[in-house]
């Protein structure tokens, strides 16, 4: 029987530097697509013989004395792995189970200093570049959780380790790419779910307590301020703590801002403004919310301190499976001065960022199903949450 890691022990290895060769064994497109850092590829289907094919996959492990196979559940890799066993005794062989939906759960935490009094737990969706927050009051050990994905186990096993109470859940607004969790924890523990005051104009159904622009609420001694900062969608807020960090989520991010067209009603709105090509409402949302986005960064986001930590809601992961600024483990953060100074999309007068924002690239998986299910329209079971998300996020412009 076929040895297997856990997608956590693959994540380990990996910060190890272990000596170790991953085989992605999903199809071209999958693969080219988005795949863990550092996987080479040999396309191998689920009941596909080995015979003939072993010295191809010589060539492409080269000299390695440890092979590990992952594919998208962990059915094709699993029988790569067991053929290349039988075949041969030249490797020390294993299979990554769950395979690329597994490694879509691999979390990391990483502790934000922003000074004394205040905890911020940083906790990294490490296949996805998702980005959730912990944030409490080392005093009274009360905390909030911002933006949880559905993983809502990661949130409360940060909370215990930092030895916080979660005492409310907010989301910053309606998450296109990934499943929020922030309704099902704040449920779990009987807490307050929070959402912007605008949240009503997304027709969102789920119960929830709004926070208007300005709102100031207390965490324990710390104080959390609620801030307008529409573009990414139209309700979307962002959140100071204690004027030292702005958890800023697709508002900003360390090398860009999110993208403005997202914000979608239902196939019926769409319909009604496409043309043929079926691009015209994505444009024309794109350049709403591109405006309301370069409104935001200039008049609110980029008038804050300089020194002001930015906590971002993504980061981006590459197409070959890496953060492409930081490592995970590390907190993902800028200021606003080096936001201001790095970002060259920052520095653009507002018709040139309208266009900029005009193509934003590839949307995000199933970004449709996945707004009406956090809008609390539709229902998905929780089987078929995760490989709804799988692929990369896509939510920077």
């Amino acid at each position: 029987m076929v040895t297997t890691i856990s997608p956590d022990r693959l994540a380990e290895l990996q910060d190890e530097d272990a000596d170790f060769v991953l085989v992605d064994t999903r199809p071209e497109d999958s693969y080219e697509s988005w795949h863990v850092s550092g996987a080479v590829h040999f396309p191998f289907g689920s009941e596909e013989e080995l015979d003939g094919k072993l010295e191809d996959l010589q060539d492409v492990v080269g000299d390695t004395d440890r092979v590990i196979a992952i594919c998208a559940k962990g059915i094709s890799s699993s029988n790569l792995a067991t053929r290349l066993e039988s075949a041969t005794d030249e490797f020390d062989v294993a299979a990554v189970e769950g395979g690329m939906k597994g490694w879509s759960g691999v979390y990391d935490r990483a502790e934000v200093n922003v000074g004394e009094g205040v905890t911020i737990v940083q906790l990294q969706r490490r296949a996805k570049g998702c980005l959730g927050y912990l944030v409490g009051c080392a005093e009274t050990g009360e905390a909030v959780v911002v933006d949880p994905t559905a993983d809502t186990d990661e949130y409360e096993a940060a909370a215990e380790e930092a030895n916080l109470t979660i005492t409310g859940v907010i989301d910053t607004h309606v998450h296109a790419d990934h499943i929020s969790g922030g309704r099902q924890l704040a449920d779990d523990l009987d807490v307050p779910y929070y959402l912007g005051e605008h949240a009503s104009e997304r027709d969102v159904e789920r119960e929830y307590t709004l926070l208007e622009h300005n709102k100031v609420f207390s965490v324990g001694d710390r104080e959390l301020k609620a801030l307008h900062t529409p573009g990414h969608t139209s309700e979307m807020i962002s959140l100071l703590v204690d004027d030292r960090a702005l958890l800023t989520a697709d508002t900003l991010h360390v090398d860009s801002t999110g993208r403005t067209e997202l914000e979608f009603r239902g196939s019926e709105a769409r319909s009604a403004s496409e043309d043929a090509s079926g691009e015209t409402a994505s444009r024309g949302e794109g350049e709403k919310g591109a405006r309301m986005l370069y409104e935001t960064l200039h008049r609110t986001v980029l008038t804050e301190p300089e020194s002001l930590v930015v906590l971002p809601g993504h980061v981006t992961v590459t197409a070959d499976g890496e953060f492409e600024h930081g490592a995970p483990g590390e907190p993902i953060r800028t200021t606003i001065r080096d936001a201001r100074t790095g970002i060259d999309l920052l520095g653009l007068a507002e018709d040139a960022f309208v266009d900029r924002m005009a193509d934003a690239g590839e949307k995000p998986s199933n970004y449709e199903e996945i707004i009406e299910f956090n809008r609390g329209v539709t229902a998905i079971p929780p089987e078929d949450r995760v490989e709804l998300e799988l692929g990369p996020n896509n939510c920077s412009a």
